[in-house]
């Protein structure tokens, strides 16, 4: 296969113009002017190295009504997708290696990127039973969903996890602290009637496990960080040279609380949309990489499910078809990130912390690329939505940036029509 005119960008963040040859999986010739049997014209649409979203729910085993691998995986692909890392907190949890193995066998048939299972850190992530992570041999470990509630229980996961050289992924909520909020505890959850969440709910819990990643040395990942103090937090552990990184969704980047107008459960996320100035707070630590991964935290709900206002309904929103276009649109072109680093904090970032093999485009990485438009301009759509699930506050904008086509070790697995 060659892909003709494609538009990329180098490790210095130059913009080059080339033809790409893909044979046996893998980028085998970077040039002007390549010829074969199989040719597709890009047309200087710009290619990327794959997106790696190291945070989705796939919802398989136990809640097909919301996604499933092979709906979740194709939206993936939908949004330039190429790797994706599934959280455990399905029915039945992810906390054997039975069940990894279960669920693998149905990634390997129902998935059309690269899915890595994550595995519970405890069993049935709620109790103070660590699961066998010798022999589950997981990409990584996490409660997500659920905080760590005790201390204890965090310290000798993270001494276990730091012997077997795991990555810790922490969902940090304080349970005791929630006092049934639903959203932020700020400017419109009293002005909806409805009970706030604090900031400090997160916080606290990233201020211990920060130290106790300290005392131990374990690779600590930090999920959906929502809050300035979090931030503060996250670089106070870097100036102390602690084995701590973060990841911001795109969601928390373009919305506050302010953009929660009434009563409706689309906005309904954990952790909430926050305060302006938390907002702030989150895209100056993108822009100076304190956090410097960007993940989805795609999270499907049925259409039922989230017709109950914020206090009937769960928690999240899908975010796989859309990430990118949103943040290239709202971020890129209004000059406050630049396509490098869009790049990095979704492409090159994650892979490093995660040990995938990915790259800056070059000859004998894998194909697994993606292609996007970046001129062309139209709404957000139902149409641009594989997901099994509708739920989120960003449809019928007008975004940039869509996919047009994905590649998984050089096998076209999703093409706009």
């Amino acid at each position: 296969m060659i892909l003709k005119n494609a538009r990329y960008l180098d490790d210095t963040g130059k913009i080059i113009e080339n033809d790409i040859e893909i044979k046996n999986k893998r980028i085998v010739r970077i040039a002007k002017d390549l010829s074969g049997d199989e040719i597709i014209d890009l047309e200087s649409k710009f290619l990327m190295p794959g997106l790696i979203d190291v945070h989705v729910h796939l919802r398989e085993p136990g809640y097909e009504d919301k996604e499933t691998i092979k709906t979740g995986s194709l939206a993936a692909a939908r949004g330039g997708f190429t790797r994706i890392c599934a959280m455990p907190n399905t029915n039945p949890v992810i906390d054997s290696v039975e069940k990894l193995r279960d669920v693998e066998k149905i990634i390997e048939k129902d998935a059309c990127v690269k899915v890595h299972q994550i595995a519970a850190i405890h069993k049935d992530l709620t109790s103070s039973e660590l699961v066998d992570i010798k022999t589950m041999d997981a990409v990584a470990y996490s409660n997500d969903g659920k905080g760590v509630q005790s201390s204890d229980d965090m310290y000798w996961a993270m001494k276990e996890l730091k012997k077997h050289n795991k990555i810790l992924i922490a969902h940090t909520e304080d349970e005791s602290l929630l006092f049934d909020g639903v959203m932020h505890e700020g400017i419109k959850n009293k002005e909806l009637g409805l009970k706030g969440i604090m900031s400090v709910v997160e916080s606290v819990q990233v201020a211990r496990d920060i130290l106790l990643a300290n005392e131990t040395g374990v690779a600590y990942h930090i999920c959906h960080v929502s809050t300035k103090e979090s931030v503060e937090l996250i670089r106070m552990a870097h100036r102390l040279n602690i084995d701590v990184s973060a990841e911001v969704t795109a969601h928390h980047l373009l919305l506050s609380e302010m953009d929660v107008l009434e009563d409706d459960a689309v906005y309904k996320m954990n952790p909430p949309l926050r305060g302006i100035e938390d907002q702030k707070a989150l895209l100056s630590a993108v822009q100076d990489r304190s956090i410097n991964i960007i993940a989805s935290d795609h999270a499907p709900h049925t259409k039922e499910e989230k017709s109950h206002g914020f206090n009937g309904s769960p928690f999240g929103i899908i975010g796989s078809e859309l990430s990118f276009p949103l943040l290239y649109t709202h971020l890129v072109l209004e000059n406050k990130l630049s396509l490098f680093d869009l790049q990095e904090l979704m492409s090159i970032n994650p892979a490093k912390r995660f040990n995938f093999e990915n790259s800056f485009i070059k000859e004998g990485m894998f194909a697994d690329l993606a292609v996007f438009d970046l001129k062309s301009r139209r709404k957000s759509s139902l149409a641009d939505l594989a997901s099994k699930s509708h739920n989120t506050p960003f449809l019928n904008q007008e975004l940039q940036g869509y996919c047009d086509m994905t590649l998984v070790d050089g096998k076209i697995v999703w093409r706009r029509a």
